[in-house]
């Protein structure tokens, strides 16, 4: 492309050589650091998104881009058929920070789940004692865990699963926030119960604190395991560690990916119990990428960057004043104001998300829309207070021109 090219002229290209399963904005982004993207111009955008909590530490952070550099100049690949010097210093590493006691090493985010649904299947039936085949899991209405065929086979959302059946069986959905009707699920043949502690893809829907602490005791009575899915809601993004931390109760397993990997290359996890984890044996599950030594190197830089606990109390004090500010359009073309820390779902009344969203990046600002009419808001942990009030104005602006 020369110098002289358009964003249509990548856009067209884009459109041309790939499946439109995206809608994305029509921006292309060339550059980026910290809360700000640059486009191919030279025109700089507040992001007000961060990959979907994938960027928690922003754009190329120094620390992030450090440890990938120098680990660039050593190896960045072995396949786990043999050891390398950065697997069990990853896996050590996140084990301590997160309090649990092992750690499956993964990609991406839906593989994580997919590990998750595996171990809890196999623990069934090796340590619960459950007949082969008859495993169940409980999941939530509304639930984003990815779109592998698997995942997509327990999603309540037409729109992720139309004509990709036949489905895999094994699951049953409840209503989210719900406990009574999850006791009413158990059933001897259940296995574990998986939830997002806040569910990003359905708005930044936050249940209440008893929910949660019933979703435990539950388990804990029927001698089932409760999976906290934490690829959105973990790492700070909540001003906790996890977000399921403002319960005050404990998974059993947790998967983890986004920001594990920095905003640098794909690292997920999933982490919990030895007994429950310890189910794999060789052959049985594996990733020819999974805990690579780039992205051991890279999900270590970002756990001592979690360690400090800095990141964690950012999401804190800022996220208070997000949600401050963003309660004062309440009224003024919304309706609420869903999330915790720097994590907001924004209802929309007098304008279509998507609408609100373009709009968004005609003034400087990039966020994306869920669900037609909710703005989910999630800059990276790194943005100022007064990044943060511009990034309210500018919704604020185009909610008055709404009007």
């Amino acid at each position: 492309m020369t110098a002289t090219a358009q964003p249509t002229d990548f856009i067209g290209m884009d459109e041309h050589w790939s499946p439109h399963n995206y809608h994305p904005l029509p921006v292309v982004i060339a550059e980026a650091e910290g809360a700000w993207v640059t486009d191919v111009h030279g025109r700089r955008y507040l992001d007000f998104l961060a990959g979907y909590s994938a960027l928690n530490f922003g754009h190329r952070h120094p620390a992030l881009v450090a440890a990938a550099v120098e680990q660039l100049g050593r190896v960045t690949l072995t396949s786990r058929a043999f050891h390398h010097d950065q697997f069990g210093l990853f896996c050590r590493e996140l084990a301590e920070l997160t309090g649990t006691e092992m750690v499956l090493a993964m990609n991406s985010g839906a593989e994580a789940v997919e590990s998750a649904v595996k171990i809890a299947r196999k623990w069934a039936y090796r340590v619960k004692g459950l007949a082969k085949d008859t495993a169940e899991i409980i999941v939530a209405g509304g639930n984003f865990h990815g779109r592998t065929t698997t995942i997509v086979s327990f999603s309540t959302d037409e729109v992720a699963r139309a004509d990709f059946g036949p489905f895999t069986p094994g699951f049953t959905v409840v209503e989210y926030g719900d406990a009574a009707a999850l006791a009413a699920a158990i059933t001897d043949r259940t296995a574990a119960v998986l939830v997002e502690p806040i569910q990003g893809e359905a708005g930044v829907v936050v249940p209440g604190a008893d929910y949660l602490r019933e979703v435990r005791r539950l388990c804990d009575e029927n001698d089932v395991l409760f999976i906290a899915d934490e690829i959105q809601s973990g790492l700070a993004r909540t001003g906790s560690l996890f977000a399921l931390d403002h319960a005050g109760v404990r998974a059993d397993v947790y998967t983890l990916g986004k920001a594990l990997g920095g905003g640098i290359l794909p690292v997920s996890a999933v982490v919990g119990r030895r007994d429950v984890l310890g189910v794999l044996r060789p052959g049985e599950h594996g990733s020819t990428f999974g805990g690579n030594p780039l992205a051991c190197a890279v999900g270590r830089a970002v756990v001592r960057l979690l360690a400090t606990g800095e990141f964690q109390e950012r999401s804190r004090v800022l996220g208070a004043h997000l949600h401050a500010r963003l309660g004062e359009l309440v009224g003024r073309g919304v309706s609420e104001v869903r999330g915790r820390g720097l994590w907001a779902g924004v209802e929309l009344t007098t304008m279509a998300g998507r609408l609100a969203s373009e709009a968004l990046m005609e003034r400087g600002v990039l966020c994306k829309e869920t669900h037609d009419t909710t703005l989910r808001v999630a800059p990276p942990l790194v943005i100022t207070e007064a990044e943060i009030d511009q990034g309210v104005a500018a919704i604020a602006d185009v909610l008055a021109s709404a009007r």
